[in-house]
């Protein structure tokens, strides 16, 4: 995933989490801001009680490794949220759940020629 699609900055989180709507997916919480720019952006928040800072930025690779994996339509800002269930779930199970969710909120590109 590029630098240029990630969110980081506290006051972005704040604004789209205090004036969007949550969306809940198993295992996450997403937030979905439409914008007028073209580009997208994704900001991930794992909280403290997931685990230790190595389990927490193994949790967080592996969101953006899936959703790396898909090509997204332009103009948004999505925020998830991973709650604590996440520990007990595989990569596939993590993958699955995702990439559904990603598809419900439609943001993920239609591919004429999918494999």
């Amino acid at each position: 995933m590029k630098k240029i699609n990630i969110l980081k900055k506290n006051e972005d989180f704040n604004r789209i989490i205090n004036s969007c709507r949550a969306y809940k997916y198993k295992d996450y919480v997403f937030y979905l801001e439409r914008t007028e720019e073209q580009i997208y952006h994704f900001g991930f928040s794992v909280g403290k009680k997931i685990g230790n800072a190595v389990k927490r930025n193994k949790i967080k690779r592996q969101i953006k490794s899936i959703i790396d994996k898909k090509s997204y339509k332009k103009g948004f800002n999505c925020i998830i949220i991973v709650r604590k269930g996440i520990i007990n779930k595989s990569f596939s199970e993590m993958e699955n759940d995702l990439l559904i969710a990603l598809n419900n909120l439609n943001i993920v590109k239609e591919d004429i020629d999918e494999k």
